[in-house]
């Protein structure tokens, strides 16, 4: 019986641990967040990592790389309107071209 006592009061000793450290609440949110979906994910775990992820704090790797893809959105932005320009301008001077480029 004595076994089963400071098996129990390590639990809650390690509940109380993951209470203080606010790992249940998170946990709980993110559980929360999985009931309130209206559709359901096919992997649930994959859902509760990301929602875990969002609370978390961004590395700097992830920023980086979420700036640089802003710049290469906006350059191909940049890129296709020249290349409509450019298309536009090419059937105008070689109308059978219309053809042979189509997007």
């Amino acid at each position: 019986m004595a076994h089963y006592k400071a098996a129990d009061s390590k639990r809650e000793q390690f509940r109380r641990y993951l209470e203080k450290a606010g790992v249940l609440d998170t946990l709980t949110k993110g559980l929360v967040a999985l009931y309130e979906e209206p559709e359901k994910t096919n992997n649930a775990l994959d859902f509760l990592k990301r929602h875990l992820g969002a609370s978390g704090h961004e590395t700097s790797d992830v920023e980086i790389l979420r700036l640089e893809l802003a710049e290469f959105k906006q350059k191909y932005e940049l890129i296709l309107e020249e290349y409509r320009e450019l298309k536009t301008r090419l059937v105008e001077y070689d109308p059978s071209s219309k053809d042979k480029h189509a997007e």
